[in-house]
């Protein structure tokens, strides 16, 4: 009984655990610094920002799982519309309500440019 227990504990704690995350980094511009390097600084900070929130469904190299291939959204939608979708979904995707207003944004600008 106590292991049965411990699995379902331990099964849950790894499920609610691949859901995605805040990622407080105690980094205020989102890991992004104000210098030169600024649009490879923000491809860093998205990276990071999806990497923490995004790749369990859409996979660390946006190739898709649970999710769909993200490698070519950009095609398809622009920057707009991904932020739209990351705070409100869009089909079986539910609203990242973990993402904040401007995370979303620094993630869409960056998916928006996968062409």
């Amino acid at each position: 009984m106590k292991k049965a227990l411990m699995a379902v504990l331990f099964g849950s704690a790894l499920v609610l655990g691949a859901c995605g995350g805040g990622g407080d980094n105690g980094n205020d511009n989102n890991g992004a610094n104000n210098n030169d390097n600024g649009k490879t600084e923000n491809a860093s900070a998205a990276e990071d920002i999806f990497q923490n929130n995004c790749s369990t469904c859409h996979g660390s190299d946006l190739s898709g799982g649970a999710g769909p291939d993200l490698r070519k959204i950009g095609k398809k939608h622009d920057a707009k519309e991904i932020e739209d979708i990351i705070h409100n979904g869009k089909g079986g995707m539910p609203a990242q309500t973990q993402v904040s207003d401007e995370d979303a944004k620094t993630v869409a600008e960056w998916l928006a440019s996968k062409k």
